[in-house]
């Protein structure tokens, strides 16, 4: 039996979350500039709303990463990182990320939270309720293509 559950990323989790990050299928080709050498560090993790949804099943002692996602609450607040693995895409393991992540960014007072999207996910933020306002232009030598602008509402909106 296989059950999520979503819990606050610890110092310890800052590896896993990293070659996450770093081995992601959606950064490959063009993309992968971007997430080469990128590190997910504890600091990182200590500093901001960093969530992690996991598989605990019955026949394992460990729990299996499914994707994790850092919320921004500074001012402008922001979703600055959202990754589901490989091998869990398409299990409603990105809807539930969302959701949990509105529901700190309520708890926090916010109303929207931007989100820079990585251009591929734009149909996916679009599909959650977001709305484009702008496009981010490249900066090289990482990032060399236009990203997607959205402002994702706190409140649950989804199409």
């Amino acid at each position: 039996m296989h059950q999520v559950t979503l819990t606050r990323a610890t110092a310890q989790d800052a590896p896993a979350l990293t070659a996450m990050v770093r081995t992601s299928r959606a950064y490959g080709g063009v993309y992968a500039p971007m997430v080469e050498g990128y590190e997910v560090t504890p600091a990182y993790i200590a500093r901001h709303e960093v969530f992690k949804a996991t598989d605990t099943t019955t026949d394992t002692t460990t729990d299996t990463l499914l994707g994790f996602y850092a919320l921004l609450l500074e001012p402008p607040p922001e979703l600055d990182l959202a990754f589901v693995a490989d091998e869990a895409q398409g299990r409603g393991i990105g809807r539930a990320l969302l959701a949990h992540m509105r529901e700190r960014a309520r708890a926090a007072g916010l109303t929207d939270v931007r989100v820079v999207s990585h251009p591929p996910a734009e149909p996916f933020y679009l599909r959650m309720g977001a709305e484009r306002v702008g496009t981010v232009p490249a900066a090289p030598p990482k990032i060399t293509w236009p990203r997607p602008d959205l402002r994702l509402p706190v409140t649950s909106v989804s199409r």
